[in-house]
């Protein structure tokens, strides 16, 4: 239990305790009042203090209590309370005056007093607060039919006291006419008020009930104790301080606790207790029963006159007569709203029966034993089996045995559970169809004399689209494999249970390479074919157990789950064979519309490890995959730790190199293109060079990676131009005029952000003369246009531009685009020098490239020409300009000017005569002096070491 729990407990006990403290306290003090009333008090003086001026007290002490009860409560039954306070002290007030003339004035009480006045006016208070806390009518036939009961109770009181003393008093001898009143006042505002404390006790209003009946309680003691005091026999041997005060005293004192101890029992945490139903039905009964009753007490009082042989009074007679006159009248107002209510409950049983057999929903009664008892025609409409041939049948035998269960359980709990907390439950399950199938029914459950009443309805479709919308959120719409988000579920499900400790748990990542070509060439309902295909026999090559999915365009997932092997490396071993074969399975050609369309697989591996979560185990597997298809693609990687810290390095670089260039990081540096006859520098490349502010040196083949294609990179590419065309500018008007090659992406000459207008201002503002700028446009972008790449180029051309087409001999589209685009320079590709020495084959491919180009008119340049070996074998080939440390690296602009100013480098076996016509690169000039350089100005062999930005 919770602490606040024990301390509502601790208050409860608490209140319950003193409630039971005050109880005590107040028996024994009516107790101790009747003890001394019962011994006379000891003397003659003290009896007539204690039966005057101790009534008057208790009287007050009520009066106050209700007083300050009502003063504080803001409900409906506060006047009740005040007329009480003001009823009580209207017996104080009597008492009082009669304490006056015994105790003070040692003489009798005068007939009639002030003290008759007080007395009097106790009844009717008392009468009206009852009238007040009784429930009212909510009609005029109940307002007369209470006005009845309660004339039924007080005549046949009147009858039966008549009868028995009243009729004594009204023929007393010698009493003024005064006296007789008063003598019969009495005892009829006892029977008005006798007549509402017994209509009140069937027609009480809920609220405050301890209270109320406490009240009543204490008005029927003071009733009983005036009956006593007016009949002739006590009244004529009355005198005060005698035992029928104790009652009057404990009346009082009653009515003074009824509003207070009584309100602290509440306050106790109520136990739940069974309703006692026995108890209504036995109210109920006798309010029913009470005008009988009544005129039954009006016959004994009129026999008791003719057994007595007495005449009949006519007092009794005219009352007795008003009773039964009553009775009929009343019995006549009840015939007829009985009639009224017959007639309406049976309008209401015909428009309820038509809405329970027009109803969509069927409609069960069902007796404890489960036997149905009534089935609504709706039965044959939803359930396909008629309404009587499901009457008697029990309802176990209509459900699904898998449900079966579940249904008895939740009816029992149902049915244990306190109907007014729980009044209804829903319960959804499947019955069976007249057809043989089941239908998913939701049935709502009420209890029923015992019984349960099922409203059910056919939710099948309901239930089959539900499980449908589950389906479409969990699977890819196209492949029908799971998707991210189930996979996911599916990997944590993996790693948890019984498998958390299972480390041949592996999450495959796979990649289809090459699947965009297919989408660019054939078209998306050809690349959507090939997704169908390859999830088809991915999905039939894991196992039962394991998962497979499609996380997105052409990127698919697979769990395989671990076999309790805890040799790791074996099961590495085995996974990866798994992978191997499955990578050989997605790269065999699709046969798609007659045609065969080809893809390779890039698959990444991790495995789960202690700890793992779901998120981390697939990052490491998409790590993987990209670590395939970054070392050539078609092939299987296994997770290792240090993809990830390369991972963090290349994001780390991408972050710095977003403010490297506003922070002044980048350098510019150009690499001498050597004739390869002459030895002359025809032109210099361009290239950036990136010192972070950790002193690291990046090449371009570096810090590109760390970037993308998003605005740093393409104002990386204008500053890169800006700086380029500037330098050569400005060499130029030193008279050192050589070309610049400065290398764009196919991409960027047809950005929006890089206008054509934007190259001729720069190259008119800085005065750069005609041919003296050439851009090598890097591979095609299968993304670009030929048609408008052409058309730029072509206008570029106009401008005094030269292109040059970078990396020929590396690509499927150089052939395509040699063709279309207007080309000046062919730049062979490194890959192709790098083994034109070593490779035949590669020799053989050289030659025929250059062969091309000198065919078409073309110089060439071969870039990466790093070796003499390669330098001999390439002027052997015909190639015109090489590139590369066999003559020089990167340099800055001061090492370029003095490269310039020599002029030449030294070339392996002595300068040869060109077998290509031309001497330099379109556009170029020569440098100035025709001198061989001296020693001090020689440019350094390659060999000799040279850092660039020296």
């Amino acid at each position: 239990m919770s602490a606040e729990g024990v301390l509502l407990g601790r208050r409860a006990v608490s209140g319950s305790g003193s409630g039971l403290v005050a109880q005590l306290l107040l028996a024994l003090i009516c107790g101790g009042y009747a003890a001394g009333a019962a011994l006379g008090w000891g003397s003659h003086e003290l009896a007539l203090f204690m039966g005057d001026f101790g009534l008057s007290l208790a009287a007050a002490i009520a009066a106050v209590s209700c007083f300050f009860y009502a003063r504080g409560r803001g409900s409906r039954f506060r006047p009740a309370w005040l007329l009480f306070s003001f009823s009580s002290a209207m017996a104080s007030g009597g008492n009082a005056v009669w304490g006056w003339y015994e105790v003070v004035l040692d003489e009798p009480v005068p007939s009639p007093s002030l003290a008759d006045l007080f007395f009097l006016c106790f009844a009717p208070p008392a009468i009206v607060g009852l009238l007040v806390l009784a429930k009212r009518p909510v009609s005029r036939a109940g307002w007369v039919c209470l006005a009845l009961d309660s004339w039924l109770i007080g005549g046949s009181l009147l009858t039966l006291s008549w009868s028995l003393a009243l009729a004594r008093t009204a023929h007393f001898q010698g009493e003024s006419v005064t006296q007789a009143a008063l003598s019969l006042a009495y005892p009829l505002l006892d029977i008005v008020l006798v007549s509402m404390v017994l209509a009140l006790h069937f027609r009480r209003a809920t609220g405050s009930r301890s209270a109320v009946n406490t009240a009543i309680a204490a008005l029927a003691l003071t009733v009983l104790c005036d009956a006593l005091f007016t009949s002739p026999l006590l009244r004529e041997t009355y005198r005060s301080g005698q035992l029928l005060d104790a009652g009057w005293f404990a009346g009082s004192l009653l009515l003074a606790y009824a509003p207070w101890g009584m309100r602290r029992i509440p306050e106790s945490p109520p136990q739940p207790r069974h309703p006692r139903t026995p108890s209504r039905p036995i109210a109920g009964s006798l309010a029913a029963l009470t005008p009988y009753l009544a005129a039954a007490v009006c016959t004994l009082g009129i026999l008791y006159n003719v057994i007595e042989g007495r005449r009949v009074d006519r007092v009794v007679v005219l009352t007795g007569c008003a009773v039964v006159l009553a009775l009929v009248v009343r019995q006549g107002i009840m015939l007829v709203d009985n009639i009224a209510l017959t007639h309406e409950l049976a309008q209401k049983e015909n428009h309820f029966r038509s809405l329970v057999q027009g109803s969509s929903d069927v409609i069960m009664i069902a007796a404890p034993s489960g036997i149905l008892r009534y089935v609504s025609p709706a039965a044959t409409g939803v359930y396909g089996r008629e309404a009587e041939d499901l009457v008697g049948a029990e309802l176990a035998s209509i459900i699904h045995p898998d449900d079966l269960g579940r249904v008895v359980h939740e009816v029992r709990r149902f049915l244990a559970a306190p109907p007014s907390e729980e009044p209804t439950t829903r319960i959804e399950c499947r019955f069976r169809s007249g057809a043989g199938d089941w239908l998913n029914v939701e049935s709502t459950v009420n209890r029923h004399q015992g019984g349960l009443i099922f409203n059910s309805r056919d939710v099948t479709e309901r239930v089959r689209l539900q499980a449908q919308l589950q389906h479409n959120a969990e699977h890819d719409p196209l492949t029908d494999l799971p998707n991210r988000a189930l996979f996911t579920e599916r990997v944590r499900q993996a790693l948890s249970g019984r498998r958390t400790t299972d480390p041949g748990t592996a999450v495959l990542f796979i990649d289809l390479d090459g699947f965009k070509g297919v989408n660019d060439r054939l078209g998306h309902q050809v690349g959507d074919e090939l997704l169908i295909l390859a999830a088809h026999r991915l999905q039939d090559s894991v196992r039962a157990g394991d998962t497979a999915a499609r996380l997105g365009g052409d990127e698919f997932a697979a769990i395989v789950l671990g076999d309790g092997n805890d040799d790791l490396t074996a099961r590495e071993h085995q996974v990866h064979e798994i992978a191997d074969r499955l990578r050989l399975r997605l790269s065999q050609p699709y046969r798609i519309d007659g045609n065969d369309v080809r893809v390779a697989a890039s698959i990444g591996i991790a495995f789960a490890e202690p700890g793992i979560t779901p998120t981390e185990l697939m990052r490491n597997a998409d790590l993987a995959m990209y670590r395939a298809k970054a070392a050539g693609k078609n092939r299987v990687e296994l997770y290792a730790p240090q993809m990830q810290a390369d991972v963090v390095r290349k994001t780390e670089l991408a972050t710095r190199l977003r403010t490297a260039l506003h922070d002044g990081e980048f350098a510019l540096l150009h690499q001498p293109v050597v004739h390869l006859t002459t030895g002359r520098v025809s032109a210099v490349a361009a290239q950036a060079r990136w010192r972070s502010a950790q002193g690291i040196l990046f090449t371009p083949a570096e810090f590109p990676r760390g970037g993308d294609d998003s605005d740093r990179t393409t104002e990386l590419g204008r500053w890169l131009l800006e700086e380029a065309v500037s330098h050569a500018a400005e060499r130029a008007r030193i008279g050192q005029p050589v070309p610049v090659a400065v290398r764009l992406p196919a991409r960027r000459l047809l950005d929006r952000s890089l206008p054509l207008g934007s190259i001729e201002s720069l190259v008119s503002r800085h005065g750069l003369p005609s041919g003296a700028l050439m851009i090598e446009l890097a591979d095609s972008d299968p993304r670009a246009s030929l048609d408008e790449l052409e058309h730029r180029l072509i206008a570029l051309r106009r401008l005094g531009v030269r292109i040059a087409l970078d990396g020929f001999g590396s690509g499927y589209a150089a052939i395509s685009a040699l063709r279309r685009l207007p080309v000046d320079v062919l730049k062979l590709d490194r890959g192709l020098v790098e083994g034109v020495v070593e490779s035949a084959r590669l020799h053989k491919i050289t030659a025929g490239l250059l062969r091309i180009a000198g065919d078409l008119g073309m110089e060439s340049v071969a870039d990466g020409v790093d070796v003499p070996e390669q330098v001999l074998a390439l002027r052997a080939m015909g190639c015109t300009h090489g590139q590369g440390m066999a003559f020089s690296g990167p340099l800055d602009e001061y090492r370029l000017r003095r490269a310039l100013l020599t002029g030449t480098y030294p070339l392996p076996g002595g300068v040869a005569q060109p077998v290509l016509t031309g001497s330099a690169l379109p556009g170029s000039a020569l440098p100035v002096g025709s001198s061989r350089p001296s020693a001090g100005d020689r440019i350094p062999h390659p060999s000799m070491p040279l850092d660039p930005l020296k």
